[in-house]
């Protein structure tokens, strides 16, 4: 059965790589989706005359919850055979099918993951989860019953959030979390679980990306394969405007927070960046698989690694073996991508506790490699968490109050009360 065509921008299309969204195609069968976009689980609208986002109003006197029940800007209306790929960018039309599209792309890829429907977090209280453009809100939200996007608005023009595919996908990602490990009290939570819940979304956002043709083949032209080139923080510009991909490509490590912490964000990248360097691992694990790298390049790139010769060394032998066999490093790079996305969704759905740590986190996953293959990764796990410092140190309090940038005390958080 057909499903149903979408334009979407795998990243910015300010970006000069992604001018063109990609047309790809979600699970919706063609002709089963309504005007908004909207199906039985969702839908989306722009509204008209919103002021405020949802959440607790400035002054703190009200709350303010969907559904937004005023104006709106006309539906996206699909074509005659039901797609909404005949849309074109620069309209109100096109913004809100291209939010809808990436929502239920990214859910598309992880309920395959799941290998089961995620439910939304406030399926108790609504029947639908509501998607909403608010241009004027510098961020952007998941919460109970809906996913707000606002706009970047730091470069004096408005650039919408709706159409920014890695913060849909990293909001889609934190309403995943809340939906299988539940919503925190902040006040009895510990700081690792609000680094886990960063993390979770990045990687989520990651993952997503990587199924886009366009950017996947961007991505092995450019580092020929290399990905730990991508470390390189100075030229990470040149490789790739994945925001996720420069998040998770770090060197940071859990012993830089021993005394304490201040932003979630910064807490979680050891997290990120110990699996991102086990998705790279697995790659060259497939590659070896395939027979598009040798025994000897593989145990060389473990050797130099975090080394100065690393680079000159590793990169001219990248260069030969992706010449030769391009196609293979594309088809290492996708097993890789859906082992990680897979082992991270049984990963997550055996995690419930609110005081969970990082150590936590790493368990459960070589728990899940031991169910799949017998712990055939459990080398490659093991060290990758070890390197940074997880399970050796632990993190330290909270060192200053939750600033307006967190999302771990924000609108995501906030509950209907009985």
């Amino acid at each position: 059965m057909q499903g149903t065509r979408f334009k979407l921008f795998p990243q910015p299309g300010f970006l000069d790589a992604f001018a063109e969204p990609e047309v790809i195609e979600v699970s919706s069968p063609a002709g089963s989706l309504r005007p908004g976009p909207s199906d039985d689980r969702m839908y989306t609208i722009f509204p008209i005359g919103k002021a405020q986002p949802y959440g607790i109003s400035p002054d703190g006197s009200d709350a303010l919850a969907p559904p937004w029940t005023g104006e709106v800007e006309a539906p996206a209306m699909p074509d005659a055979e039901g797609h909404f790929d005949y849309l074109e960018p620069g309209t109100p039309q096109f913004e809100t099918a291209h939010l809808f599209g990436t929502v239920r792309f990214v859910m598309d890829i992880w309920e395959d993951y799941f290998d089961r429907t995620i439910p939304w977090q406030g399926e108790k209280s609504y029947d639908r989860q509501e998607l909403t453009i608010l241009h004027s809100l510098d961020n952007a939200y998941s919460g109970y019953g809906f996913i707000e996007m606002g706009a970047d608005l730091s470069t004096g023009k408005p650039r919408p959030f709706a159409l920014n595919f890695d913060v849909i996908a990293h909001e889609v990602g934190h309403a995943i979390i809340y939906s299988e490990i539940g919503v925190p009290d902040p006040r009895n939570v510990t700081g690792e679980y609000f680094g886990f819940h960063e993390s979770a979304a990045d990687l989520v956002a990651l993952i997503s990306s990587l199924h886009f043709n366009s950017l996947v083949d961007l991505l092995l032209n450019n580092t020929r394969g290399n990905l730990y080139m991508l470390n390189a923080v100075n030229r990470i510009a040149e490789l790739s405007d994945n925001k996720q991909i420069r998040i998770a490509a770090n060197d940071k490590r859990l012993s830089e927070f021993a005394e304490g912490w201040v932003k979630e964000h910064h807490l979680a990248q050891p997290l990120t960046g110990a699996f991102f360097d086990i998705l790279v691992d697995i790659f060259h694990e497939m590659l070896l698989d395939y027979d598009a790298i040798s025994p000897e390049m593989e145990d060389l790139s473990d050797q130099l690694l975090a080394t100065h010769a690393y680079a000159p060394v590793m990169q001219e032998m990248f260069d030969e073996a992706y010449a030769d066999h391009p196609e293979t490093f594309k088809l290492a790079l996708l097993d890789a991508r859906d082992i990680l996305g897979t082992y991270l969704a049984d990963t997550w759905q055996l995690l419930s506790r609110q005081d969970l740590n990082f150590v936590d986190v790493a368990e459960a996953f070589l728990h899940v490699d031991q169910a799949h293959t017998g712990g055939r990764f459990e080398r490659i796990i093991r060290g990758n968490f070890h390197l940074r410092d997880i399970g050796l140190v632990e993190v330290g309090p909270q060192l200053a109050p939750l600033g307006k940038d967190s999302h771990a005390n924000s609108v995501r958080t906030m509950l209907p009360i009985d």
